[in-house]
């Protein structure tokens, strides 16, 4: 039988140290664009700041209810149905930058593909908990989570939303090869995705044109490859300790919209090689106490969705950082809890708020020895 125990205080900290810079980094990246835009510097971080104290204030409610309340079939099929009406329903908003990525009403914005990722990880984790006794068992235990997960990620696709549909079916895949998967399925599944991502890459002329900008940035520096360049920039002018906050030169006006996708690159500008870093060691520890959280929870759904929430988190982190140095081309992908906007924000604080509630109920004995080997 489970104990109760204290929340894993390193993962809370870390996630709300992000927060912290979020909302800093946010106001440092917009002020200037917001001044030009709105008349009012601030208008940016005051958003900001209320979407974090929102998300703050959810995953302290979550944190406090029973995980195991969300294996519940009625509360699977319901959050299933209202994400994928969500996406359907984007299609009936006005398109920003040529895409149809949010639900809008007034002056706020909600973007359904954030909640599509947990959805996602909460649907297979069930599945997994069930069924893994037969994971190689494909109409059994593999086509029902192969039919949600290419559901969903088909209608973020097509919004379009190349990165965060990546994201999802990694995150998925890595769950049911950690459930026992035979590895004689790596190479099919290699055969399908590879492809797929070719075909969906090579068939968009706009991701055609950050391909050949990823490899060879400095040939389009003034075309697909502005961004990219103006990131590196930015990085490399930082230095050990930075310009100094608000110092920044790139985001004026040459970085596009840089409190989004590329705060990381404001980040390396202002606070330069100390700065990055420890942003760099508040997700290794996110991703750290997460799979340590999977590895001592007292069942199995608990292990599945510690893994593919902290997985959420740790990829999409990984994913938005290799872009910003040049590592990936260029995706519409945030950094979590740091980018800008409410969607991704409290999303990932809720996300955060069942991983800590999983860390409350963790078993004694697996516990002991996994701190027993750190």
């Amino acid at each position: 039988m489970a104990r109760t125990l204290k929340s894993d205080k390193m993962l809370f900290w870390a996630a709300l140290l992000l927060v912290c810079t979020s909302v800093v980094m946010v106001y440092s990246a917009s002020a200037v664009q917001a001044d030009t835009a709105y008349q009012a510097s601030y208008h940016l971080l005051v958003r900001q700041l209320v979407w974090a104290l929102l998300g703050l204030g959810l995953l302290l409610v979550v944190m406090r209810i029973d995980y195991h309340q969300l294996r519940r079939p009625a509360v699977i099929w319901a959050l299933l149905a209202v994400t994928v009406a969500a996406l359907g329903a984007v299609f009936l908003f006005t398109p920003r930058r040529n895409t149809y990525r949010w639900i809008s009403v007034g002056s706020l914005s909600w973007q359904p593909s954030e909640l599509a990722k947990v959805v996602a990880v909460l649907f297979a984790a069930a599945l997994l908990e069930r069924r893994m006794h037969r994971i190689n068992d494909v109409k059994y235990a593999l086509v029902p989570i192969g039919v949600v997960t290419v559901s969903l990620a088909g209608l973020i696709v097509v919004q379009p939303d190349f990165g965060t549909a990546t994201v999802l079916t990694l995150v998925v895949t890595s769950m049911i090869f950690a459930a026992g998967l035979s590895y004689r399925y790596l190479f099919g599944t290699a055969l399908v995705l590879l492809p797929t991502a070719m075909m969906l890459i090579l068939g968009s002329p706009y991701r055609r044109r950050r391909l050949m900008a990823f490899l060879d940035p400095w040939e389009q520096q003034f075309d697909a490859g502005f961004q990219v360049v103006q990131s590196l920039v930015a990085v490399g002018s930082g230095g050990l300790l930075g310009r100094g906050l608000m110092a920044g030169v790139q985001k004026i006006f040459y970085i596009p919209e840089p409190q989004n996708d590329f705060i990381f690159a404001v980040i390396g500008e202002e606070l330069g090689l100390v700065g990055t870093t420890l942003t760099l060691l508040c997700f290794g520890v996110i991703a750290w106490r997460g799979l340590r959280t999977a590895l001592v929870a007292p069942d199995r759904f608990g292990s599945f969705l510690a893994l593919g929430l902290t997985l959420i988190v740790a990829l999409q982190a990984l994913l938005n950082m290799s872009v910003v140095v040049g590592l990936l081309p260029t995706k519409g992908i945030p950094l979590p809890l740091v980018s800008n906007g409410g969607s991704s924000l409290v999303v990932t604080l809720a996300a955060m708020g069942v991983l800590l509630n999983i860390s409350q109920q963790s078993s004694p004995t697996a516990a002991v020895t996994i701190e027993g080997r750190e």
